[in-house]
């Protein structure tokens, strides 16, 4: 079945339901929106994080500290 005539059954269904039902089916259809853009989200973040190298910047920064600023060791 195609996308449209998906639609387009969805619409003839809706047309036919008394408006609670159809409401109920809205805020279905507003739901799974909200998720598909959280996963989209999701994914655009993980691709530029795994692409993007982002902390490439902390190989080249100068060491603030030694081990000779250290009070007290942890042997653990």
């Amino acid at each position: 079945m195609t996308r449209q005539a998906i639609i387009t059954r969805t619409v003839d269904v809706l047309a036919q339901l008394p408006e609670n039902m159809a409401l109920q089916v809205s805020d279905f259809a507003t739901f799974l929106m909200k998720q598909y853009e959280e996963q989209q989200l999701s994914e655009g973040i993980r691709q530029i994080t795994a692409t993007g190298e982002p902390f490439d910047f902390l190989a080249t920064e100068e060491d603030l500290y030694t081990e000779a600023d250290l009070k007290e060791k942890y042997n653990g």
